[in-house]
C-alpha cells in the first residue's frame, strides 16, 4: 500500500509517496516535467513487495508548496538541495537504487555528487545526459532562450506550458493513445494553472542550461565509477531522442539498454515490462 506524507525541508512542506517496508532495499524515484510523484502511482505498489520506495513532489510541482519565484530560486541546485534535506529528514539514506526520469536525471546526479556512497545501482528512463539526446523540441530553449532571456524569448518557451503541448508530451510516441489516462495531463494542467506556476517552469527551463554544462562531468563520473545501470528508453519521446539512451553505452558498456515502443512517460503503457525488467536486473546484478 502507498502512503501519502509530508515532511518539512528547507522551510517548505514537501509532499511524498512511500511504499514498501523499511528495511527492504531502498529505491528512490525521481521524476520530471510536467508531472510529479503521480507518475509513479502504479510503479510503487507493483514493486512494494521487495523494495522500500519514496518519491517526492519538488517545490512548485504537485502537492508540494510553491513559494513565490520572486523570493525563492527555482534552480536544479535548489531542487536537489530540498530533496536531499527531505531524504535526511525521513532517514531515507545510505546505499540505494535511483530511478531517474527527465528532471530526475539532473537532480539525481546532484544527489550522487553529494553522497556518492548512496548510489548502489540506477535505473535511467528517458533522462538525458548527452548532447545528442536533445530533440528539435529543445531548439527554441537551447539556441534562443538560453542565449538571451527576454519577454520575447520567454513567449517562445511558454508554448511548452500550453494544454495541447502538455497533452502531447504524454501521447507522443505511444502506439495506442487510448492506454494513456487523460488524468495525467489534466492533473498537471491543474497545477500549472496556479499563480506563478508558469514563472516557476520558465525559471527551470532557463536553469536547465546548467545541466547541459555538467554533462561532460557526469559522463566522466559514469566512466570512472561504472555504476550498475538499467536503461529504459521510450523511443518516441518528443523531448529526448533514442540516441540519448544509446549514448550511455559509450561510458557504461556493461549497462543494459531496453528500448521501449513508448514515449516520454513509458510507465503509462509499459509498466509490466519495466517492473519485470527491474526485478530481473536486481536479481541478476545487484542482489
Amino acid at each position: 500500500m502507498t502512503r501519502f506524507r509530508t515532511v518539512f525541508a528547507g522551510g517548505l512542506e514537501v509532499f511524498y509517496r512511500e511504499a514498501g517496508e523499511p528495511g527492504a532495499p531502498k529505491l528512490l524515484l525521481l521524476g520530471g516535467f510536467p508531472s510529479s510523484s503521480h507518475q509513479f502511482r502504479n510503479l510503487m505498489p507493483a514493486l512494494a513487495n521487495r523494495f522500500h520506495l519514496v518519491s517526492f513532489d519538488y517545490p512548485g510541482f504537485g502537492n508540494t508548496e510553491m513559494p513565490d519565484p520572486r523570493e525563492w530560486d527555482y534552480t536544479f541546485d535548489h531542487l536537489a538541495e530540498i530533496v536531499d534535506e527531505a531524504l535526511l529528514a525521513i532517514d531515507f539514506t545510505g546505499p540505494m537504487g535511483l530511478y531517474l526520469q527527465d528532471y530526475g536525471g539532473p537532480i539525481g546526479n546532484r544527489l550522487i555528487s553529494l553522497h556518492p556512497d548512496w548510489l548502489r545501482w540506477q535505473i535511467i528512463q528517458n533522462a538525458n545526459t548527452y548532447e545528442e539526446g536533445f530533440t528539435e523540441a529543445w531548439d527554441s530553449i537551447r539556441h534562443v532562450f538560453w542565449s538571451n532571456r527576454t519577454a520575447d524569448t520567454e513567449a517562445l518557451v511558454e508554448a511548452f506550458l500550453e494544454p495541447e503541448t502538455v497533452k502531447a508530451i504524454y501521447l507522443s510516441g505511444h502506439p495506442d493513445p487510448t492506454r494513456i489516462s487523460p488524468d495525467n495531463w489534466n492533473i498537471d494542467l491543474h497545477f500549472l494553472a496556479r499563480p506563478n506556476a508558469h514563472r516557476v517552469q520558465l525559471d527551470l527551463f532557463y536553469d536547465y542550461r546548467t545541466n547541459a554544462e555538467r554533462y561532460v562531468a557526469w559522463q566522466a563520473r559514469l566512466r570512472r565509477d561504472q555504476p550498475k545501470t538499467l536503461i529504459f528508453w521510450g523511443q518516441g519521446d518528443m523531448l529526448f531522442s533514442p540516441a540519448g539512451g544509446e549514448a550511455y553505452l559509450r561510458d557504461l558498456p556493461d549497462a543494459k539498454l531496453v528500448p521501449l515502443d513508448s514515449g516520454h512517460f513509458a510507465l503509462e503503457d509499459c509498466l509490466a515490462d519495466i517492473v519485470a525488467g527491474i526485478n530481473s536486473f536486481y536479481d541478476e546484478n545487484v542482489k
